[in-house]
C-alpha cells in the first residue's frame, strides 16, 4: 500500500507540471497537439499506477520525454510561422460579410447548427449582422460584427466615467483577508464601521465583501437558508 501511494504521488505530480507546461488552458482551448499530450500522458501514467511489476521508470522516462518534446515543439512554434500553422494548424474564416463560407465549414466538419449555437453564445443571432466570424485553431468561434452593430463606448458619448479599478475581495465567505485589507490601505476599524453600516455584527455573517479603488463596496450577506 506504501509502495501504491508513493507511484501515485510522484506521477501525480509529474501530470500536473506537464499540465502546467501547456499554460493556463481550460481543456476546449487545447491545440490539437496539446490534446494529444494530455491524453497520452494519463495513459502512460495510469499504467504504473495500477501495475505493481511494472518498474516507475518505465511511465516517468516517457511522459518526461514527451514533455521535452513539447518543449522543443514551443519553441519551434514561436520562431516559425510555417511550423506552427502545421502543427496546430490555421485560423478559418467561416462567415464574412454576413455570407457563409461552406467550403470552409465542410473542411473544418463543422454544422449549422454549431456555428448557431456558436453565435447565441456570443449574444449574436442574425448572421446577416456579423462581419466576420473566424473558428479559431482551439475550436473556439471569434465573432465580430459590423461597426453600426458594437455598442457604443463612453469616448464616442463624451463621457468619462470613473475608472472604479480592480475590486478586492476582503471577507470571502466569513474569512477576513488582512493581507487584502492592508493592500487597500485600509485596516479592521474600517471593517467594522462597514459592517455596522449593514447592521452585520460579526465577519462570519458576510457572504462576500470586496473594495475597489474608489473605496466603494460591494456586500452579501450570507443566506441562512443555504444551509
Amino acid at each position: 500500500m506504501v509502495i501504491a501511494f508513493l507511484r501515485t504521488i510522484i506521477l501525480y505530480l509529474l501530470i500536473i507540471a506537464g499540465v502546467r507546461l501547456m499554460g493556463k488552458r481550460q481543456v476546449g482551448e487545447l491545440e490539437p497537439s496539446e490534446l494529444v499530450l494530455a491524453l497520452i500522458i494519463a495513459d502512460l501514467a495510469a499504467v504504473p499506477m495500477q501495475d505493481f511489476g511494472i518498474p516507475l521508470l518505465s511511465g516517468i522516462i516517457p511522459i518526461l520525454t514527451l514533455l521535452c518534446i513539447t518543449m522543443i515543439l514551443s519553441v519551434l512554434t514561436m520562431r516559425s510561422v510555417k511550423f506552427r500553422a502545421i502543427i496546430c494548424g490555421r485560423p478559418s474564416i467561416i462567415v464574412e460579410n454576413g455570407k457563409l463560407h461552406q467550403r470552409e465549414m465542410k473542411k473544418n466538419r463543422f454544422t449549422v447548427d454549431e456555428l448557431m449555437e456558436e453565435l447565441r453564445m456570443k449574444g449574436v443571432s442574425d448572421i446577416s449582422t456579423v462581419k466576420y466570424a473566424i473558428l479559431e485553431t482551439n475550436g473556439q468561434i471569434s465573432v465580430l460584427p459590423y461597426a453600426n452593430q458594437l455598442p457604443v463606448t463612453a469616448e464616442q458619448m463624451n463621457v468619462a466615467p470613473d475608472d472604479v479599478g480592480l475590486p478586492i475581495v476582503i471577507i470571502n465567505d466569513g474569512r477576513v483577508l488582512d493581507h487584502n485589507l492592508k493592500t487597500r490601505g485600509l485596516n479592521h476599524e474600517w471593517l467594522e464601521k462597514r459592517l455596522s453600516e449593514h447592521k452585520v455584527n460579526s465577519s462570519k455573517d458576510v457572504f462576500l465583501l470586496t473594495v475597489d479603488e474608489q473605496n466603494r463596496v460591494y456586500f452579501v450577506a450570507k443566506d441562512v437558508t443555504a444551509g
